[in-house]
């Protein structure tokens, strides 16, 4: 008798990315149980048998036999004679003991504030933005203090490099960093350049934890909040730099050019705006991780996308600016632009 295989024969179509894709909330949720438990950490450290594994995590030996296999499925473990390895990436990210470790961003991507905005993502298509109220964007959300703290060591990734292009050495610098969140990108440039005086601008909950960072980081003397909405705040003004990590794509063109005419405001002639997004090519599809990012938004604000390079240098120019330029910083793109 013969037997029923899924696997697709030549070029017939198959349904199996059909079921991949709704079986993908299992994978999410996985990953964050694998993390959550120190999984990965707790392989790294030579605990390799689920037994094991289960007696230390506290578990039981089912249920961590299953998440370690589908964690291999998955590709983000190894196992060999029953015995579960860490792959590359899962050792630089996933491992705690790693200086590059990343697994707290898993705790607001797949936070329940954040999921329930994609419950009806049927009707935010219809929309074009979010069903759930404000969706992450109501004024103090909470969950904006979940992300400075869980997502920190995103902003760390590229942070140090972003420093480093858009410092003036040996010279004062006053900089706003709007929407701080975790202060990684005003404190990079704190620690780089003694001279920078970094003005971080957030909800009042949220400048707690960036605030926190700065002292942590040694340079808390010169960091200074500005608690509010970037959007109706005293921001100052005589500012050599702004930077605007992650902001604009929570808004429309509308919305965002009215921002920017504020930011042009707040700078000294000269001055410049670092602005930090995930900006995909033209066709909208490709690189895959900033195309698919207008998804996140769809689900999760009222008016906001991934926009394109001409899209934001168009912003910046309704708003009054001159020409913007593009470069990689990682996954993501750094827009300059001059005043």
């Amino acid at each position: 008798m013969a037997t029923q295989s899924s696997a697709p024969i030549g070029n017939e179509p198959s349904p199996l990315l059909i079921f991949d894709a709704l079986n993908g909330f299992q994978r999410a949720t996985a990953l964050k149980a694998a993390i959550e438990l120190e999984v990965f950490t707790l392989v790294g450290s030579g605990v390799t048998k689920a037994a094991e594994l289960a007696q230390r995590a506290q578990t039981s030996e089912k249920g961590m036999r299953i998440l370690c296999d589908f964690m291999t499925i998955q590709g983000f473990l190894t196992k060999q004679n029953g015995a579960y390895g860490l792959t590359q990436d899962s050792a630089v990210f996933l491992d705690k003991k790693s200086p590059a470790y990343l697994g707290s961003i898993a705790f607001f991507l797949v936070h329940p504030t954040h999921v329930a905005n994609y419950m009806d993502l049927t009707g935010a298509v219809r929309k074009g933005g979010t069903v759930s109220e404000h969706g992450n964007m109501g004024p103090e959300a909470p969950i904006w203090v979940d992300f400075a703290k869980f997502m920190a060591p995103v902003s760390a990734m590229g942070s140090g490099a972003l420093a480093q292009i858009v410092n003036t050495p040996g010279q004062p610098m006053k900089v706003l960093d709007i929407a701080a969140g975790p202060g990684a990108y005003g404190i990079a440039i704190a620690k780089l350049n003694p001279g920078a005086e970094i003005y971080g601008l957030d909800w009042k909950n949220v400048l707690a934890l960036s605030i926190e960072h700065a002292n942590q980081a040694g340079v808390g003397d010169r960091y200074h909040g500005i608690p509010g909405s970037a959007f109706d705040v005293d921001m100052g003004s005589g500012y050599d730099l702004v930077l605007l990590p992650n902001f604009l794509h929570h808004f429309d063109h509308a919305t965002n050019v009215k921002l920017l005419k504020r930011v042009r405001a707040a700078l000294k002639p000269g001055g410049k705006v670092a602005t930090v997004e995930f900006v995909p090519n033209d066709d909208r599809i490709s690189p895959p991780t900033a195309a698919a990012f207008s998804m996140m938004m769809l689900g999760s604000t009222e008016g906001g996308d991934a926009y394109t390079f001409k899209e934001l240098d168009a912003m910046f120019r309704d708003a009054g600016f001159g020409e913007s330029t593009a470069q990689e910083l990682g996954p993501q793109s750094l827009v300059l632009t001059k005043y």
